[in-house]
Parts: C-alpha cells; sequence; structure tokens
C-alpha cells in the first residue's frame, strides 16, 4: 500500500501546532521538514532563536503536539545529525531521516537509533547513488529528493528522480522509497510507477484548502 505523507515545514512551535491538527485523526502520520540554516539556507522550528518548547519535548516535559492522535517522522536537514539525532529520538519520532550528505559519522547514528524508530537515509538528486549503497543493509528506507534546491517548498518537479527511484527498487526491491519534493497530483502516479512506496507532499495538501479531500484524491490517484 501507498503511503501518502503530510509535509510540515513549521515556523515555530505555534504553527506546528497549528498544522498538526490539520492532520490528527485524518492520517497516522506526519513529517517534519526541519532546518538549521546552515546545511540549507532556511531555519524552522526549533531552530530559530529563542525556542523555549524543544527542551521540554525532549526532557518528556510536555509532549510533541497531537501527539496522542497522530505519529511524526522527521526530516533532519542539518548539519551535523549525529549531535541533535538522540534529542529528535527522545522527542518521540517514529521515523528519523538524515542526509547522507550532511552526516559525518554513520555508525554513531544508526547505534543511537533503537529498533523500534525507522532509520532512513535522504538522497539529493545531484548525488550519486553509490553515496547510499554501503549503508543500504543498515536502514529501512531511503527517501530520494524530488527537487533539485531542497529546503523550500513549492518547488519544480526534477524528472532526474525517477531514476533515483528505478535504480534503489532494482537494488532493494522490498525497500519503501520515500519522496520528498514536488509531490502533488501530477508526479504521484510518476513517482508509484518508479517504484516510490511513500509519498510526501507539502504544498500540494496544505495549499488545497481541504487537506482531507486533497489526501485522499492522491491516495486515488496511486491505489
Amino acid at each position: 500500500m501507498i503511503e501518502i505523507i503530510p509535509a510540515v515545514m513549521p515556523r515555530d512551535y505555534n504553527d506546528l501546532a497549528d498544522k498538526a491538527a490539520l492532520f490528527a485523526g485524518v492520517v497516522p502520520l506526519i513529517q517534519l521538514d526541519i532546518m538549521d540554516g546552515k546545511f540549507v539556507p532556511a531555519r524552522t522550528w526549533p531552530y530559530n532563536p529563542g525556542d523555549k518548547f524543544f527542551g521540554p519535548i525532549v526532557s518528556q516535559e510536555h509532549g510533541m503536539p497531537c501527539w496522542e492522535n497522530v505519529d511524526f517522522e522527521v526530516d533532519l536537514m542539518i548539519e551535523n545529525p549525529e549531535i541533535w539525532i538522540e534529542k529528535w529520538i527522545s522527542a518521540g519520532m517514529r521515523r528519523i531521516i538524515v542526509h547522507v550528505e550532511s552526516m559525518r559519522d554513520f555508525e554513531k547514528i544508526r547505534a543511537a537509533v533503537p529498533s523500534l524508530i525507522e532509520l532512513g537515509l535522504a538522497i539529493n538528486i545531484t548525488t550519486p547513488l553509490p553515496a547510499i549503497e554501503p549503508y543500504l543493509d543498515r536502514i529501512e528506507f531511503v527517501q530520494c529528493m524530488g527537487i533539485a534546491r531542497i529546503g523550500f517548498q513549492g518547488e519544480p518537479f526534477d524528472e532526474r528522480v525517477l531514476e533515483h527511484v528505478r535504480a534503489i527498487h532494482a537494488l532493494r526491491p522490498e525497500m519503501p522509497i520515500s519522496i520528498d519534493g514536488a509531490v502533488n497530483f501530477e508526479t504521484a502516479k510518476l513517482l508509484v510507477d518508479a517504484g516510490a512506496t511513500r509519498l510526501v507532499s507539502g504544498s500540494a495538501i496544505l495549499g488545497s484548502g481541504d487537506v482531507q479531500s486533497a489526501i485522499a484524491e492522491m491516495k486515488n490517484l496511486v491505489q
């Protein structure tokens, strides 16, 4: 079955809470697109100055917004993810995504992620596939970026991602392949036909005006 995963790029905690509420009870899981202003130019919660919410979530004094009704996966578009990964695990993430271009120590990352949490590696369109091949036996899924300029919603679809998807699917037919970036009603079926099993969509769903109907429409396109 193909998963449709709404993507949220939270400006701050309140923005995260508002958007999580849109999806609580509608989908089982949403993706948080998290940026530190270093690996990519944009910056999101909790890496904006003055945030007072992430610390208590990490220490488990408080939970993530709507945590009782929706799970989270986090796409860590940050430098030195090894330093932060345990905090995100403590925050209650169900899946952790690290970009192969930003990680320095895969062994440290793998050791930090317990078996109950899925670990995925993301790969940019311009990164040759051999960059992730050594890790395929030790991760649960791959995330292919569908846009050339990551860290921004609404970017145009880059058809080169289809080559990545086909090649990974040929190498590991049973491995889940997630796509993030430019996943919409025009590209969804192309991606699934190439071998994708998880579609992460931000602008197409949030900009629809009716997130529940948009998710249902995308599901119908690819089932």
